[in-house]
């Protein structure tokens, strides 16, 4: 059995001080995707490179402290893709796809870090023309080979994926336009949405990802954007 995660880090630094190299050492995964590294190749040289065994690919943000996406894996991958080719979002370190092929299957496992237009309309902007990007070059890479997409994906699709879904219609993260996309991928992109496939109907234990204000972790006031 292979074992697959995904996390986002909310920084490397941060994470590993508060006990990420404990908990992969307590979980064991094969393969931990990861998302929001927030460093530099000088950082990870000195502590990051390898993770509990396992070794770390990245696709790192030109901005310092700015977003960022790896794979930690236990396996040596054939062939290693970082960015999608996107003159705008490959220089935020957006996607990272690690490749294992062998004579008879080709298969990637990929973990991506969509941008999030909470900011403003400027950022809401962008991550509709990430969306517009990304959509296509997952379809031809569909035509190639499998592929397993990990990452934040900053779009909670469905009612139930959401706390307060009537209160969030007008908020990024829950736009139609976004969850129009997530159908899109889901349907006629014949991608599927494994926690959705596993638990259909999940509700408080699916969130990922809970706001700083109003006590919203305690209250488990979340959004499943992962």
């Amino acid at each position: 059995m292979f074992k697959l995660t995904s996390l986002n880090l909310n920084g490397i630094r941060s994470a590993t001080s508060k006990g990420l190299e404990a908990w992969l050492e307590q979980t064991a995964p094969d393969c931990i995707c990861v998302q929001e590294i927030k460093a530099q190749a000088p950082d990870l040289a000195d502590k990051f490179e390898a993770l509990s065994g396992l070794k770390g690919y990245f696709h790192l943000a030109e901005k310092k402290g700015y977003s960022g996406v790896g794979v930690y894996t236990r396996l040596e991958p054939s062939d290693v893709v970082v960015g999608y080719n996107s003159p705008e979002f490959d220089p935020e370190g957006r996607y990272v796809e690690l490749r294992f092929d062998t004579p008879k299957r080709k298969h990637s496992i990929i973990s991506a870090y969509f941008p999030s237009g909470s900011s403003g309309e400027e950022r809401q902007q962008a991550k509709f023309r990430f969306l517009d990007e990304m959509y296509p070059y997952l379809m031809a890479l569909k035509g190639q080979r499998d592929f397993i997409l990990c990452g934040d994906i900053n779009i909670a699709h469905q009612e139930i994926d959401l706390k307060n879904y009537k209160g969030n219609k007008k908020n990024s993260g829950f736009l139609p336009e976004e969850r129009a996309w997530m159908t899109r991928l889901l349907t006629e992109g014949g991608l599927v949405d494994v926690y959705r496939q596993l638990e259909p109907t999940a509700t408080d234990a699916c969130y990922t990802w809970w706001s700083n204000r109003g006590q919203a972790y305690a209250k488990n006031v979340g959004w499943r954007l992962d």
